[in-house]
């Protein structure tokens, strides 16, 4: 589904200007300059219209927090969520996962969130995945030894596909759940969460912490931002991932 464009998104994105990091590969290596009293940098992979995002930094005031989106129509939302509540240890950046290494130096990432992400059905779409395992070792390249990947979403044929990528690009599975919620709600919702707990669909949620390897998994470039477009420029939601096949 398309997002409506917001009104008066300039003079919006102008009064929020403050979280906007205009130029993230000049902050690559220096990130906590932003904030050095901060004892982690968490960053958030598509925090949409950021309720996950204001939530989760305003709980963890001494974390400096990075929110990537590309869609600016959702990251005013969320932008303006965090200067609703008077955020100072929270800024955003408009780019691509593909773009991660350009952005963050090795190490430099205690934490990493990917919450509900397009599940790209179609089997020849595997690689536009935020959780196949090239884009996993891509977060390698960023992660500390021993940072984690905080990983949920709605659709089980994605979760179950990720449970087999996170092993193969080395990291360690821990809190694997098939119910999040089952027993009461459970951490920080994002709004697409909330809207279908209250429908009854089972949340599956994980957590993949870096592994040390000697040898590190080959990472293969991924192409530019465009690359998990849908032809019409929105992320194809059309029908269910299919089952992978383990050998891929």
């Amino acid at each position: 589904m398309r997002m409506r464009k917001k009104p008066n998104l300039g003079a919006r994105m102008e009064r929020c200007a403050q979280f906007l990091i205009e130029d993230p590969k000049q902050l690559r290596g220096q990130w906590r300059s932003l904030k050095p009293e901060a004892g982690q940098l968490w960053l958030e992979l598509g925090c949409g219209k950021g309720r996950f995002t204001a939530e989760t930094a305003e709980q963890n005031p001494d974390v400096l927090y990075i929110a990537v989106e590309r869609v600016p129509d959702a990251m005013i939302v969320a932008m303006e969520r965090c200067a609703a509540k008077g955020l100072s240890n929270v800024f955003f950046v408009d780019g691509d996962a593909a773009l991660l290494r350009e952005f963050f130096a090795p190490g430099e990432v205690d934490r990493l969130f990917i919450n509900f992400c397009d599940p790209w059905p179609s089997n020849r779409h595997a690689r536009r995945r935020l959780t196949h395992q090239n884009f996993l070792v891509l977060y390698r390249g960023i992660l500390k030894d021993g940072g984690q990947i905080h990983f949920k979403t709605d659709n089980r044929d994605l979760f179950e596909y990720s449970l087999f990528q996170f092993p193969k690009a080395g990291y360690t599975l821990s809190e694997v759940t098939r119910n999040l919620h089952e027993h009461g709600i459970q951490g920080v919702m994002t709004d697409y969460e909330a809207k279908f707990h209250e429908l009854g669909t089972p949340i599956n949620r994980c957590v993949g912490t870096k592994e040390h390897l000697e040898i590190e998994p080959e990472f293969q470039p991924i192409p530019g931002p465009d690359f998990r477009r849908a032809p019409n420029g929105e992320a194809s939601e059309e029908n269910l991932p299919q089952p992978e096949s383990q050998s891929e």
